[in-house]
């Protein structure tokens, strides 16, 4: 399995999803190897049980970004490679978005196995349109991908039309199986006014959190706009965004414009500790989203037994059901955002009763080792293709 992002390298939705199927395969007796990328302080070999991760030393830099994965593919397939002659060659190779694609479809012909590629998002869709050589390369790319491997799973239905429209993929070879997440990482007794004091955080506070990349498609600016309106019902509210991004200065600059930054806490990025522990000292978790596959956001928020408001787009709407387990509202809309913020707030008996359905729901349908079983149908189902 090649990623380009595992902890302690976390960048977004990846790197959690990786650690958790990963961990899963092993635990149901699968010999896995991940390939990634070298981490300050990280060791370059760890073996837990069945999993072994390797962190690849990529000896040559560049400060352009797609030349860099560019650079880092190729010292993953030659790591491969010799991993492959030494141990013997995989039954697999499976491989996440475009970032490690290349390396993937190397390793596919000269290793002569099936190559499995796990779709999170495309590029049309997270940056809206296809606008400069980059994003064009990047799309390409997936294309490749898409084309090369034996099957392309993808985490939500709404992301299978997308590859399947976008890239002529036969229905056939796109499977959906959707991010999971380790409830148990969430059962933990946290004090609430503790953690909020440590961030000026008041027990009589309403505390609405978001997490995520500080990118576009994450729809903080939307979310910072709803703020004052929200602010109106609710003069106690406090904001906590976290998480970081190429945008944050732009964000905290609209806070400031708004005459709300000193309401707002941009807290960069945190451990996944303490993200539990702020979670679960949350009164309402926002994903405002205008593009969003899936968001794993939306089950750990749900595991942290905090309700949620997200935007009814993509992985987000097939999620959450309206007023079951969470609340939706309109992507792009900060009076939208508002009304569902207080539509929580304002009916604690309701935030009751989401919490425990989305709690519910989490457990039966997200559990890692569900989801684990399902690639599995696929690695067989990719295997029994090559003997036939």
């Amino acid at each position: 399995m090649l990623t380009w992002e595992y902890p302690p390298r976390i960048v977004g939705g990846i790197a959690r999803h990786c650690y958790g199927i990963s961990r899963a395969l092993a635990n149901k007796g699968i010999e896995l190897h991940v390939i990634t990328l070298e981490f300050p302080g990280a060791p370059y070999r760890e073996v837990i049980n069945k999993l072994c991760v390797h962190r690849v030393k990529v000896e040559i830099g560049n400060p352009n970004f797609m030349v860099w994965v560019l650079l880092f593919n190729h010292f993953m397939e030659k790591y491969s490679g010799m991993l492959a002659r030494d141990i013997g060659k995989p039954n697999i190779v499976h491989v996440h978005d475009w970032l490690t694609t290349l390396a993937g479809i190397t390793l596919k012909h000269t290793l002569n196995v099936p190559l499995i590629l796990t779709m999170h998002s495309t590029e049309i869709g997270r940056s809206f349109g296809l606008y400069d050589t980059d994003s064009f390369t990047k799309d390409s790319i997936e294309w490749w991908g898409c084309f090369e491997a034996k099957y392309v799973i993808v985490i939500s239905e709404s992301l299978r039309r997308e590859v399947i429209n976008h890239f002529k993929v036969p229905e056939w070879k796109v499977i959906k199986i959707p991010n999971g997440i380790d409830v148990s990482r969430f059962q933990v007794s946290i004090d609430r006014r503790v953690v909020r004091s440590k961030w000026g955080i008041s027990e009589s506070d309403k505390l609405i959190i978001a997490v995520g990349r500080l990118t576009t498609q994450k729809g903080f600016h939307i979310l910072i706009k709803a703020f004052p309106l929200i602010l109106r019902k609710y003069p106690n509210a406090r904001l906590m965004i976290v998480g970081d991004g190429w945008m944050r200065g732009e964000l905290e600059r609209l806070a400031y414009e708004l005459g709300v930054r000193d309401k707002i806490i941009f807290t960069g990025f945190v451990s996944d500790q303490e993200l539990v522990a702020l979670l679960k000292s949350a009164d309402v978790m926002v994903i405002p989203s205008l593009y969003e596959p899936f968001g794993i956001t939306t089950l750990e928020a749900m595991a942290a037994k905090v309700p949620v408001v997200v935007s009814q787009v993509g992985g987000l709407a097939e999620i959450i059901e309206h007023e079951k387990d969470g609340v939706w509202v309109y992507p792009g809309n900060p009076e939208s955002i508002a009304w569902g913020v207080d539509r929580v707030l304002s009916d604690p008996e309701f935030a009751k009763y989401i919490v425990h359905n989305a709690f519910e729901k989490v457990k039966k349908f997200y559990d890692w080792s569900i989801i684990a079983e399902k690639v599995l149908n696929v690695y067989r189902k990719a295997i029994g293709d090559q003997h036939e």
